[in-house]
């Protein structure tokens, strides 16, 4: 039960840190005005509601006590009234007392109107209207032959200070909601600023000086992804470097061989040399594109589709069907992206006779198919054929042409974007690879 009742506020909870922040804020708020509010409206307001109609209704029957003792001119007694009690009064001789009000059950002003004269005058001997003038309360009560007509100023039964109060305690609740809108945008914004440069890192762009800002927690936090970041960063330049002299050393007695090997009268040897030699020198170069650093270049908004349709036609091959979605723009590095469907493409090619590429898109993400009818990959080989150099005996990988890095330079490109890759059996009965990247 409890576990359900938990899942359910999470449920309803906003996601994000601001409109949680601001329900922290705005909730007590509210709920402590709406206290005080009602505690107002109930203890104070009402109450002297009910005091002033009060002695509002006491004063009518007053003088209609006072009207009645003969010793009293009644002129006088109607001026004086009018005068001293604020009443204007009339008397009108009509002994038709039928009146029909509407009762407005919601007002407190016609409620305390309605008890008190009922209980001062009974039944059916009043009535009022306090919706005709927009200053003034029409009460009648029946007299005799007729009825008296009393117009009665409305702040006779009603405070004024109810309104002020309203709007000083609704004002500086709109005031102070707002000042939290602004402090905690500028408490939130440096997490999401923080959270925008770690995905660009994550996806392989190249980010400007970070600088951490917001409370300490945050700043602490900016700080050490930032040193985190420059760590990662040298180690990759660390490699680059290494990578560089490395090439150059194995280049120059790879050329000093290839001259030896010329020299050798025995061509059967010699061929056998320079085709060990040829390999070595591949696998060098596959070696080095794998492990360059692919930070060089800078990320660019780029049209997918017409990327596809490019690498496709160079082919100019009728075994290549392919089913592309138009006008799907992404942002990334064009080469890097270009060189991954070229991979997975010529493995195709080389394993199959037939290969079919599909593009679609989603609301977040790029969908990408590639295809053949080759032999396959077992399915307990799926995640190692991503590791670099690795080859399996049978298959796809038995041949002297590969060194095991194609799949694997694919998924460090796709990984570097933020994407995704994996490995399914094709409707061809060969290979199906699947590439997800965010829009």
């Amino acid at each position: 039960m409890f576990y359900g009742l938990n899942k359910f506020v999470k449920n309803i909870l906003p996601k994000r840190l601001f409109y949680r922040a601001l329900l922290i804020v705005a909730v007590p708020v509210i709920f402590l005005q709406l206290i005080i509010s009602f505690v107002f409206f109930d203890s104070l307001w009402i109450k002297t509601n009910k005091g002033m109609t009060r002695a509002l209704v006491n004063e009518i029957n007053t003088f209609i006590e006072v009207y009645n003792d003969e010793i009293y001119d009644k002129n006088e007694i109607t001026n004086l009234f009018s005068v001293y009690q604020d009443l204007n009064i009339e008397f009108v001789n009509d002994g038709n007392f039928d009146y029909k009000y509407d009762e407005r059950w919601f007002s407190p002003i016609d409620r305390s109107l309605r008890r008190e004269l009922k209980s001062t005058f009974g039944l059916e001997k009043f009535w009022f209207d306090t919706t005709s003038y927009k200053e003034l309360i029409d009460i009648r009560v029946k007299y005799e032959s007729g009825f008296f007509k009393f117009l009665v100023p409305k702040d006779r039964v009603t405070s004024s200070s109810a309104r002020i109060f309203a709007l000083w305690i609704t004002v500086p609740a709109f005031i102070m909601v707002f000042i939290s809108l602004i402090f905690l945008k500028n408490q939130t914004r440096p997490i999401t600023n923080l959270a925008k440069v770690a995905q660009q890192f994550g996806k392989g762009e190249e980010i400007e000086e970070f600088k951490p800002s917001g409370a300490s927690e945050i700043r602490q936090a900016g700080y050490e992804f930032d040193k985190m970041r420059k760590r990662i960063l040298r180690h990759l330049n660390q490699r680059s470097e290494m990578l560089s002299g490395i090439s150059h050393d194995l280049r120059t007695p790879l050329t000093r061989m290839k001259l030896q090997v010329a020299f050798i009268k025995d061509k059967e040897l010699a061929d056998k040399l320079t085709e060990d030699i040829n390999e070595m020198e591949k696998m060098l170069n596959e070696y080095l594109q794998f492990t360059s650093s692919s930070y060089l270049e800078k990320n660019e908004n780029f049209n997918i589709s017409d990327l596809m349709y490019e690498i496709i036609e160079k082919y100019n091959n009728t075994n290549i069907t392919s089913n592309l979605s138009l006008n799907i723009n992404i942002n990334g590095r064009k080469n890097l992206i270009k060189r991954c469907i070229n991979n997975l493409i010529d493995n195709g090619i080389k394993y199959g006779d037939k290969v079919n590429v599909e593009l679609s898109k989603s609301n977040t993400n790029l969908f990408i198919k590639i295809e053949d009818n080759g032999p396959g990959i077992p399915t307990n080989e799926y995640e190692n054929v991503f590791k670099p150099f690795y080859k399996i005996d049978k298959g796809r990988a038995d041949t002297k042409s590969s060194v095991g890095l194609g799949l694997s330079i694919a998924s460090d490109i796709i990984r570097s974007h933020g994407g995704n890759i994996k490995l399914e059996k094709s409707s061809m009965n060969g290979l199906c690879v699947k590439i997800f990247l965010p829009v």
